[in-house]
């Protein structure tokens, strides 16, 4: 299935096809286009719009489109995605910035990736190990919690 959202992914651009590749459609193809295309996009495509104006998967209420797939996905089960989408959370969404001490600094790799790389793939790639190093820490914290 295609998933289409705006381009220049930072974090919940970058959180969210992690997501949907871990937990959701392994066989996932992410296409990054305009903003203004994102949903004609999709439609021509057959796929899922997310984390744009309009889109199937977006913010919600308070939720950032990473809370909004965790809860249409029935994955709050997972007490480390639930964890990790409270960092996700503080990190897109700038007035919960304060919300968990991690958000902040995750805020700032996604910012930070966009000025060291321009290829909005390739920056998904390198992306991906940072949201699988938080989700490893965060299975360690919920498992401690236990």
């Amino acid at each position: 299935m295609k998933w289409v959202t705006r381009a220049r992914p930072k974090t919940d651009r970058i959180a969210c096809p992690w997501l949907i590749a871990k937990f959701i459609d392994p066989d996932a193809e992410i296409l990054y286009v305009p903003a203004a295309h994102v949903l004609s996009v999709a439609e021509e495509q057959g796929g899922h719009s997310f984390d744009a104006l309009g889109a199937e998967y977006t913010h919600r209420g308070s939720k950032c489109s990473f809370e909004t797939l965790i809860d249409e996905f029935d994955l709050n089960g997972n007490a480390a995605l639930v964890r990790l989408a409270r960092i996700v959370h503080a990190a897109d969404v700038s007035e919960d910035r304060n919300s968990d001490p991690l958000g902040p600094g995750l805020a700032a790799i996604g910012s930070g990736g966009l000025d060291v790389e321009s290829d909005d793939l390739r920056l998904l790639e390198r992306g991906r190990f940072v949201y699988d190093a938080l989700y490893a820490w965060c299975t360690g914290e919920v498992s401690q919690r236990a």
